[in-house]
């Protein structure tokens, strides 16, 4: 490096130093120290910094539209439970929902990714009122995942064929003040319906994949998805007429990007492309990095700082939910046929209505106070 380059250098590595200690992280021997796992206040808190850069960035695409997506934020006395019955809308490129989905997105206690490949976004509201519910998204599944893998007990080449008839569930829950009534749990129920698996098949059953250059299989087989906060209070205990939907398989290793994501990522990969060269990607991909994880490996020693600082140590619990009986040895190659469990969205919804809702409105009802002011991101200076 130059000795312009090496100030500049120097400069970056004490801004990441500072960031990385304002976001609450320790340092020991180059390595980031792990929080408490059961600290659920303490993983919030070092999620901040990237939810508000992740806010600060949208600002310019949504601000304009907030009064307007307000008004799908139910107050607490428009809810009333016995009359709850949620809808399931597929979100269209560029249409209103896909604001409405993007803006809610942001309200999460951790930094929400876009989704990566292939899509489905599910926007679910209330027929009662006309309010939203909640929102998931499905989109391609990482390659390496241990504990989905062990789970489903296939070889490499049994997932290469496979992999396709499984989608990451990349954000999931609900919005107050029907999150305070649980509707996080009739979110994740509803992403295993036989709507969503209808959907899947339609928008990609026959299309060809971008790298291998042959015929999507439309059927959709396995969900996975990870706990936002160390241990899941939506999905442990989850279950459908006494059957549960989804199963704890084991827990990342606690690695990522969101540590880095707070407006000075742009210049990590700025270093990374005039000092180094893009390795491990496929020539479909285009010509760059694979992805910000390779960026930051490749940036970081560069600054003098150890690639393991990509290990942040917030571990997540994985789940896979699958979406008929022999989904395993489907996905294994050892059944052709799928055996769908064919879940109704209006059966999702009636066993939790019994379960879940009515119970907890009839012993907590301070979900009636929730002003949709509260929920406001942008306030005028």
């Amino acid at each position: 490096m130059s000795t312009r380059a090496q100030s500049r250098a120097e400069q970056l590595r004490e801004r990441v130093i500072r960031s990385l200690h304002k976001q609450g992280f320790r340092l020991r021997d180059g390595r980031l120290m792990p929080p408490d796992p059961n600290d659920k206040d303490q993983i919030r808190r070092l999620h901040e910094e990237a939810v508000r850069h992740r806010v600060a960035q949208a600002r310019a695409g949504l601000e304009r539209h907030e009064n307007r997506l307000l008004r799908f934020i139910a107050r607490g006395t428009e809810v009333v439970p016995e009359h709850v019955h949620p809808r399931l809308v597929c979100v269209r490129p560029g249409s209103d929902e896909e604001l409405l989905f993007r803006y809610a997105r942001l309200h999460w206690s951790i930094p929400v990714s876009a989704g990566y490949g292939r899509r489905l976004r599910f926007l679910v509201f209330d027929e009662s009122n006309g309010k939203l519910i909640g929102l998931f998204g499905l989109g391609d599944p990482v390659f390496a995942l241990g504990p989905r893998d062990h789970w489903i007990g296939w070889d490499l080449a049994q997932k290469k064929r496979r992999l396709q008839c499984v989608m990451d569930l990349f954000v999931l829950g609900a919005v107050p003040p029907y999150s305070q009534l649980l509707c996080g749990k009739l979110i994740a129920l509803l992403a295993t319906s036989r709507e969503v698996q209808q959907a899947f098949r339609k928008k990609y059953g026959g299309e060809t994949s971008l790298i291998r250059r042959k015929p999507l299989d439309g059927r959709l087989a396995l969900l996975t998805t990870t706990s936002a906060l160390g241990r899941s209070s939506i999905y442990n205990r989850l279950t459908f007429r006494g059957q549960r939907v989804f199963h704890s398989v084991g827990f990342t290793r606690g690695s990522g990007e969101f540590h880095f994501s707070n407006g000075f990522y742009a210049e990590l990969r700025q270093l990374a492309w005039e000092h180094c060269s893009p390795t491990a990607k496929h020539g479909r991909w285009g010509n760059g990095f694979r992805n910000k994880r390779e960026v930051l490996r490749k940036a970081l020693p560069l600054l003098g700082l150890s690639p393991e600082l990509v290990y942040h140590g917030v571990q997540r619990e994985i789940f896979v939910a699958p979406l008929a009986a022999n989904a395993a040895a489907f996905l294994r190659g050892e059944h052709q046929r799928l055996k769908c469990y064919n879940r109704s969205a209006e059966e999702l919804f009636l066993w939790f209505r019994e379960r879940w809702l009515l119970p907890r409105a009839g012993r907590d009802p301070s979900y009636r106070t929730f002003d949709p002011e509260s929920y406001r991101l942008w306030r005028s200076q």
